[in-house]
């Protein structure tokens, strides 16, 4: 994975368009005070450099019905399991999230479930069954920060 340098209207770019995935390139362009084009170019150079990957939007999951967001830390009974449980845990559409980490867990993942009732439901018949040493769950009570990473640019270093 290499780093690569952010100009400063790069930064600029990345911070309006980061913030904002729907905003119109002329918006943009008169924000940074260059053109049109010129915004369009760097977004696919960004692009093509895989700083950018796609747009997204974002859906307020209680608003359709899921109330219960958990992180579920996951100990492997065996090590040679990973790839096992991992490509398991893909055809999960509540698994959200997974990463395979240091520390206390071998797996993290994030899910979510309708009410704290399914979230029972799902780990016995979704993820106890995948044969793991044991699980532990913390239910998340309230997001308190959500942000995106500040994007550095050569002038910020």
């Amino acid at each position: 994975m290499s780093n690569h340098e952010l100009d400063e209207l790069d930064g600029k770019i990345l911070k309006l368009i980061v913030n904002n995935a729907r905003i119109p390139f002329l918006e943009v362009a008169r924000e940074c005070n260059v053109s049109g084009a010129a915004i369009h170019q760097r977004v696919q150079k960004l692009t093509r450099a895989g700083i950018l990957k796609g747009s997204e939007f974002i859906v307020d999951v209680e608003k359709i019905g899921y109330s219960t967001c958990a992180y579920i830390g996951l100990f492997l009974s065996q090590a040679d399991s990973y790839d096992e449980i991992v490509t398991a845990l893909q055809n999960v559409p509540q698994v959200v999230e997974c990463y395979y980490t240091t520390g206390k867990y071998d797996l993290l993942i994030k899910v979510y479930a309708e009410n704290n009732q399914k979230l029972l439901q799902f780990i016995q018949e979704k993820i106890m069954p995948l044969g793991l040493a044991r699980t532990e769950t913390l239910v998340c009570l309230k997001e308190s920060i959500k942000r995106k990473l500040p994007i550095p640019t050569v002038k910020d270093a």
